[in-house]
């Protein structure tokens, strides 16, 4: 039985002529490009579009990759810069929630916005509820901003390979991140409120019943990295 190839040979076989290799290393990363395009483009038509546009420039820009960083990190990197190539040129700022699936295509996973099948069916209802106001938010922020969070905090790539990907200085991407994370925090704070009970409407609120709002970390304040 032979090993597998490493991500780097199958990019240098593609760029010798295998008309397999680019295939199969897509194929090996599909999932995660996926989540990435999805939730930066914010709907499943554009991310299809954007995560096309990526995978056609690293086809044809392979030989353009140096080995200074993973082949993951330059597909993401491709991938990312693709989409918002096309969020700058459409000028869009959406509005909308991320589709469900966003959850379902992710390979790391989200430290912000996955649920545990251990949940108790209330809790993991509060916590899809919250996770789905985090999405809707985030997909209103400026492209860069969101695309920094999603890389950094969702994705939970270091804030170096998030600058490599986004091509801007590590400072950049803190700085994106922190002005993400405000924004997020003034439009979550109504929405991830716990609602008033119903039996109980008008009574005063009991400041010991009061739950946090669960507001992303922001890793700034602690160095760089990735999501807690």
């Amino acid at each position: 039985m032979t090993d597998e190839p490493t991500d780097a040979e199958l990019l240098a076989a593609h760029v010798a002529g295998d008309a397999e290799a680019f295939g199969r290393l897509f194929t090996r990363h599909r999932n995660r490009l996926w989540a990435v395009a999805l939730r930066t483009m914010g709907n499943p038509h554009d991310a299809a579009d954007g995560l096309q546009d990526g995978m056609i420039a690293a086809y044809r820009r392979a030989d353009s990759f140096r080995g200074e960083a993973a082949v993951t990190t330059w597909l993401h990197r491709v991938v990312v810069n693709a989409c918002l190539d096309r969020l700058r040129a459409a000028k869009v700022r959406r509005t909308e929630a991320l589709p469900d699936d966003v959850d379902e295509q992710r390979d790391r996973g989200s430290t912000l916005t996955a649920t545990t099948a251990a949940d108790d069916p209330e809790e993991a209802a509060i916590r899809d509820e919250r996770r789905r106001a985090l999405l809707a938010a985030l997909a209103t922020l400026p492209a860069e901003q969101r695309a920094a969070l999603v890389l950094l905090d969702m994705e939970g790539h270091s804030v170096a390979e998030v600058a490599q990907m986004l091509d801007c200085a590590e400072g950049t991407v803190k700085s994106r991140c922190a002005r993400g994370r405000d924004r997020l925090a003034t439009l979550l704070r109504d929405r991830l409120a716990d609602p008033p009970d119903r039996d109980a409407a008008h009574a005063e609120p009991d400041p010991a019943e009061a739950r946090p709002i669960a507001v992303p970390p922001n890793p700034t304040a602690a160095g760089e990295g990735g999501a807690p």
